[in-house]
């Protein structure tokens, strides 16, 4: 009973954490279609996001046989990390997946990726990853959001 209780409260706090050797056929009538599909040095990535307006984005990494080598919330700090100089947009997209929103600023000339995820904390969190004109990432870095916060009059 407590294998069971174990397994129901994994699988409802990791949705799409799939056991390395499952088939892609098998992810896919579990978890649906996925947001997008993306080419990998080994395989396939299945991208799951919950963006614009979730804060997870879950990838399953699957290898040139279609079985799952790997899965895991991507829309992290540590992973955000990552991103550095000589990242593409396709690097970033390969990553994160698609993005909650797409601006363009006045101090800018390029578009600025928004990622909405949440921290350690579970604060409500961006993500901006600012790309120059060629799509080359040029900084990249974490904000609150505030939305719903002390100082957000729309939620009086």
């Amino acid at each position: 009973m407590c294998a069971v209780a174990a397994a129901t409260l994994t699988a409802c706090a990791a949705p799409y954490a799939f056991a390395p050797g499952t088939t892609r056929d098998a992810v896919i009538q579990q978890a649906g279609a996925p947001t997008q599909v993306v080419r990998t040095p080994r395989g396939e990535r299945l991208q799951y996001s919950r963006q614009p307006m979730g804060f997870e984005a879950w990838m399953v990494d699957l290898d040139s046989s279609g079985h799952v080598i790997g899965a895991y919330q991507a829309l992290t700090e540590q992973n955000f990390q990552r991103i550095g100089p000589g990242w593409t947009r396709d690097d970033v997209t390969r990553e994160f997946g698609p993005p909650a929103q797409v601006d363009r600023v006045a101090s800018w000339h390029g578009p600025v990726w928004t990622y909405r995820w949440r921290d350690v904390a579970n604060s409500r969190m961006f993500y901006w990853v600012y790309l120059d004109e060629g799509g080359v990432v040029a900084r990249a870095h974490p904000g609150m959001e505030l939305m719903g916060g002390p100082n957000d009059n729309r939620a009086r």
